[in-house]
């Protein structure tokens, strides 16, 4: 038997099974949409339908992002050794609050696009959202108890730390825009600029939350030679 016609064995990875790079590009790549439809200018330039198609596919890709981190999060409960004898953990509850949030976003978005009346504005774009915003802030404020469970709660030389730190960051931001997207009777925005420059800070607080940990960025600096922390 030749060298060419012996069968060589390859490990073949579906494209369905979700993994920490898939949730890291999909959550970037919503993020890159909320930034783009938020930025600065845009808006005037693209006139309000087209920020709001970014917004409504970037929530698609949220959701997705969301769900893949839900899926890897892991085991919702873990044993105690106190009343009740289990305890939910703080991964699983930070993935599923922020999942919530993406679901939220995608009402908010899709309404976005399809609302005319004040009333819709305020019962269909502008609750969701805010209640996204704060299912969001939640999951923020999750993920760092989670983090100090495995490690030090303020721990500047970890880029995992970074990660978490600048993913709050980006949470509160988005409050901020939820708080200046509110809905006046007039049917305008409580404050634009609040509304927008806080999608637009929060947008890229996520992006840069998940290259950090983005498995492939590891493997670039271990190829070099650097610290893959």
């Amino acid at each position: 038997m030749s060298a060419a016609s012996i069968p060589v064995e390859r490990t073949v990875r579906p494209f369905f099974v979700p993994t920490l790079a898939k949730q890291c590009w999909i959550f970037m790549i919503g993020s890159a949409l909320f930034a783009l439809g938020s930025a600065p200018g845009f808006g005037s330039w693209a006139g309000a339908e087209i920020p709001n198609l970014c917004y409504f596919i970037g929530a698609l890709f949220f959701t997705t992002a969301g769900f893949i981190q839900l899926f890897l999060s892991g085991a919702v409960s873990v044993p105690v050794n106190y009343a009740p004898g289990r305890m939910v953990r703080a991964e699983w509850l930070a993935a599923s609050t922020q999942s919530f949030g993406t679901l939220m976003f995608n009402i908010s978005t899709t309404a976005a696009i399809t609302a005319k009346s004040i009333k819709a504005q305020e019962h269909f774009v502008w609750n969701p959202d805010a209640g996204g915003s704060v299912a969001f802030l939640v999951s923020g404020v999750l993920a760092f108890v989670a983090y100090s469970h495995s490690a030090r709660s303020w721990d500047l030389g970890k880029r995992a730390w970074w990660a978490v730190a600048i993913n709050f960051v980006g949470c509160v931001a988005f409050a901020y825009s939820a708080a200046g997207a509110y809905i006046l009777p007039s049917g305008s925005a409580a404050n634009d600029s609040l509304a927008n420059n806080g999608t637009f800070i929060g947008a890229l607080c996520f992006f840069f939350a998940s290259f950090l940990v983005l498995p492939a960025w590891d493997r670039s600096k271990k190829a070099l030679g650097g610290d893959p922390r």
